[in-house]
């Protein structure tokens, strides 16, 4: 369980605020909007209605306390850029703040966030290499070469074993593990036996899930 301090609730923070806290973390929330707190106080243990670009009000938060603090602020860049800088100054561990276009990503960094997440581009990206085969149904990507992602199983490889089929060796594909539906086999050795509907959890270089996929 982690403390964490989340600045702006609106949609993404909202969202994010709710994920947080089914996982089980303490979640302080803070917007300057009093109608939006009042709404969410009753589902955390701490609300505060204040503006957090005011240094006085960060400084009585005890900011260090907190294992990471969130910047979710989306429709008011120099408002993110100043709550950043100041979580920075006043002792904060791990900050993270919300951008919306690549040059206030940057900006952030420089001014302190030590991550910046940027959910447009993630979510434009992702849904790309999605739409780019139908076979693809989910997609984590490592890094600008490698990455995770769920495929289905090829049709003709129902009742053949992973020996059989060998997606490291023919494909660049190491398989984690296989989903049928929403369960997952917990235990994966050369002898399973694919079914028909299997999706595999597989990891490689992007270029070769993309060509598999795309068979």
């Amino acid at each position: 369980m982690k403390s964490i301090l989340l600045i702006g609730m609106g949609k993404f923070g909202q969202r994010l605020g709710e994920k947080l806290r089914n996982m089980g973390n303490e979640v302080m929330i803070v917007d300057k909007n009093e109608e939006r707190i009042n709404l969410l106080a009753q589902k955390y243990s701490d609300a505060l209605i204040a503006n957090c670009m005011n240094e006085d009000n960060l400084r009585a938060l005890d900011i260090p306390s907190f294992d990471a603090c969130v910047v979710a602020i989306g429709d008011d860049f120099q408002s993110s850029l100043e709550i950043t800088s100041l979580l920075k100054d006043l002792g904060a561990k791990w900050v993270v703040s919300k951008a919306t276009t690549e040059i206030q990503r940057k900006f952030l960094l420089r001014n302190g966030a030590n991550e910046v997440v940027y959910p447009d581009r993630d979510i434009a990206e992702k849904l790309a290499v999605r739409l780019n085969s139908s076979k693809l149904f989910d997609y984590i990507e490592l890094n600008a070469e490698y990455s995770i992602c769920e495929v289905a199983a090829p049709k003709h490889w129902t009742g053949k074993t992973l020996v059989d089929v060998n997606p490291r060796k023919k494909y660049g594909l190491n398989l984690l593990t296989v989903k049928k539906g929403t369960a997952v086999v917990a235990e994966l050795d050369a002898n399973y036996v694919f079914e028909e509907g299997d999706h595999m959890m597989v990891f490689g270089r992007t270029e070769n899930i993309l060509s598999f996929t795309n068979k």
